[in-house]
């Protein structure tokens, strides 16, 4: 295993899932499932089911292009869903200025199609995951978003993501960018040397 490195992971996230990062709660700071990173930005969805309006609630993480940001959110959810005005690749804490009067949960909201695995020499070295409704292409570029295709993934509906990947993983000389085209909602991890 002379060729494996320090390998990582993020996950390509896209469509709408309301409690993707956390389930519902009145915890004043809300306890994160899936906090990224992601490939792809998110946008943070906040839902509940009752008048939260009065709070501000804080999110703290890294935006597209990987820098620290924080965003207050205010008005709170009042008996549906706010969104942040910021995008995001990993979320840190998300919390509450007071007391949350009924369930608050906090998702991802219209992903972006494209994005970056890592901006250095890297290799892919495999990927998990599963597809939701439509299809989509995923493709893997070295250099940018517009660089030259090195590896292709097609995804079907309701579908396992696990493509064969060499033992060598497949080579990014320039950095692994993704971008994706079609409307699937997927959820994949992306392994690669970093």
């Amino acid at each position: 295993m002379g060729n494996v490195t320090s390998v990582k992971s993020k996950r390509i996230l896209y469509g709408t899932d309301t409690d993707a990062i956390s389930v519902a709660g009145t915890a004043t700071t809300l306890v994160l499932l899936d906090k990224g990173p992601w490939i792809n930005a998110q946008t943070v969805t906040l839902t509940s089911t009752a008048n939260n309006a009065a709070l501000t609630v804080t999110v703290v993480g890294k935006d597209a292009d990987g820098a620290a940001q924080t965003e207050a959110i205010n008005p709170g959810p009042n008996a549906g869903t706010v969104d942040s005005g910021n995008t995001w690749t990993e979320v840190t804490s998300i919390t509450s200025d007071g007391a949350i009067t009924t369930d608050i949960s906090a998702g991802v909201k219209d992903g972006a199609t494209s994005g970056i695995v890592f901006a250095g020499r890297t290799r892919i070295r495999g990927m998990n995951g599963v597809a939701g409704a439509g299809a989509a292409t995923l493709f893997f570029k070295n250099s940018s978003t517009s660089g030259s295709t090195k590896f292709v993934l097609d995804v079907d509906q309701a579908e396992a993501i696990a493509p064969y990947i060499p033992d060598n993983g497949v080579l990014f000389d320039d950095g692994a960018y993704f971008i994706m085209a079609g409307t699937a909602v997927i959820g994949v991890s992306v392994q690669y040397d970093g």
